[in-house]
């Protein structure tokens, strides 16, 4: 794969020693017992607010105050790191992604200032007011589209292939400005991400997503280049437009990789977001009620859930420079684990964090759209869709359950957390 320091994807470099005096442990966001309950797993390393993790290779922070010091210094701590894969790719997957023109740039999650201000300026604009308007009414049409086909495959039925992982795919392709004939090939071409920079992929199975990521490149390129004589009322056009007034504050490379990034950041996270949403609420029958008697507790609910089970519960930071993170001294080079999943089940900051509760006050102190000059531009569009999805699944299917006695399985990945499945029945 050609690499350089402005590439979307770069293949992890050797990995530094651990930290002089830091503990060093053997936790892994791999393990049987993490991917069932992090939440227990982490409150029982407190203790160890600071830690070096032997297989990750990386120095894993937990408490609230030091997860917000990394991301409010980006200077010192870099986010360039947040969409290599984790571990080294085999030579097949390396092969296929040194096709010459796989070359999408860094832009937005894993681009370093005074770029990345640069470009984020422009890429906000299009999370405007007017869009949000635009996208609800189709976000409330496909919603109750999906609660008939949910009706309609039968109860007990998988809400994830149904509607959790449709929904929020085709509303980020309709923001982009995807054609709808072409939905079903794109979220093939898009599902995998999450296993290629954040899994543990087979080497079959990096290959296999590599195949994807660079056919997926390719028709992002090519939807680009229709779109500059063609434009439409769409993000990718805004953004052609802003290249076209001034080709150096956007280039052209930019555009693209932009809406190469952006599929992927508006569609697994928030399938998992809504699958979460019926899990915490579902499992607790009189909050789900509350919320059905009274639509104005949805905004809470929600930011409840992003505390108590967020789709995202790591992030990653790379030390640019020699630097200390509570107290520790960490080498330039060093990479960061930064568990926002702690940090949103502290206990001095979320009274009685272990329990889940619609009413909790502060519950959007949590951290889960990260903090500073990178927090997430699709928030707002993550929250407008789970509440319209919410808002629809009460009132269609108002004795919407979860199955009981289910196994749920989780995606095996050190950042993003949702089941694999999820078995929803409902009265005839």
């Amino acid at each position: 794969m050609t690499q350089t320091e402005a590439s979307y994807h770069r293949v992890p470099d050797e990995v530094p020693p651990p930290p002089s005096g830091c503990p060093v442990t053997g936790f892994t966001p791999f393990a049987t017992d993490y991917l069932a309950d992090p939440y227990a797993v982490l409150d029982g390393m407190r203790d160890t607010p600071v830690f070096y993790s032997s297989e990750l290779g990386y120095l894993v922070v937990t408490r609230m105050e030091d997860v917000s010091e990394v991301f409010l210094d980006p200077e010192t701590f870099g986010s360039q790191n947040v969409q290599d894969p984790v571990f080294p790719l085999s030579h097949a997957a390396q092969a296929v992604l040194a096709a010459p023109d796989f070359n999408p740039v860094a832009v937005m999650s894993n681009r370093q200032p005074p770029d990345h201000g640069r470009i984020r300026n422009h890429t906000k604009r299009g999370f405007s007011n007017r869009r949000m308007r635009i996208l609800e009414p189709y976000i409330r049409r496909r919603s109750h589209d999906l609660a008939d086909a949910l009706l309609a495959a039968g109860s007990p039925a998988d809400f994830v292939p149904v509607f959790a992982h449709p929904l929020p795919g085709e509303t980020i392709f309709r923001f982009i400005g995807f054609p709808t004939s072409d939905d079903e090939k794109l979220k093939g071409w898009c599902s995998d991400r999450l296993a290629f920079s954040w899994g543990k992929p087979t080497e079959a199975e990096q290959t296999e997503i590599a195949h994807k990521m660079l056919a997926y490149w390719r028709y992002c390129r090519d939807f680009v280049a229709a779109k500059v004589d063609d434009p439409g009322d769409d993000f990718t056009s805004e953004l052609l437009a802003v290249h076209k007034a001034d080709p150096a504050e956007l280039t052209y490379r930019e555009v693209e990789s932009i809406v190469y990034g952006l599929s992927f950041a508006g569609h697994e996270i928030v399938s998992h977001f809504l699958s979460n949403s019926l899990i915490c609420l579902l499992s607790r029958r009189d909050q789900w009620d509350q919320l059905g008697a009274d639509p104005s507790l949805m905004p809470a609910a929600l930011e409840e859930v992003l505390r108590f089970e967020s789709p995202q519960t790591s992030w990653r930071r790379v030390a640019n420079v020699d630097a200390k993170v509570a107290g520790v001294k960490v080498p330039a080079g060093t990479n960061i684990f930064l568990s926002l999943a702690a940090a949103n089940h502290q206990p001095d900051i979320f009274e009685n964090a272990g329990e889940f509760d619609i009413h909790r006050h502060n519950a959007r102190n949590h951290i889960s759209f990260g903090k500073g000059i990178h927090f997430c531009l699709g928030a707002r569009l993550a929250r407008l869709e789970a509440t319209v999805a919410l808002e629809v699944l009460a009132e269609q299917i108002p004795s919407l359950r979860l199955v009981e006695g289910q196994s749920l399985e989780r995606f095996a990945n050190i950042t993003f957390r949702g089941p694999r499945r999820l078995l929803v029945a409902w009265d005839a």
